[in-house]
């Protein structure tokens, strides 16, 4: 994960839901849901659901896999515009 530490590339995740982040890494397993990440809109994979901004929190969802993808490909567009 190195590349989220990166300034000047931009990236979009789909990735599956940590029980909980402690320290900035994955404690406790995954959940069954996703969530989007997208540094474009400012967000960052150490932080917990709870510790993001409403905003956030509503780009990363949650979403079961199919509305997932669909939400993630929606939101790529939405910064190719």
């Amino acid at each position: 994960m190195t590349i989220f530490g990166r300034a000047g590339i931009g990236w979009t995740v789909l990735r599956r839901r940590p029980a909980r982040i402690v320290a900035g890494h994955a404690d406790g397993g995954y959940t069954d849901v996703f969530e989007i990440i997208c540094c474009n809109c400012g967000d960052d994979p150490g932080l917990d659901y709870s510790e993001a901004s409403p905003e956030l929190q509503r780009i990363r969802g949650p979403y079961q896999l199919v509305t997932g993808i669909a939400a993630y490909e929606q939101h790529l567009m939405q910064h190719s515009e």
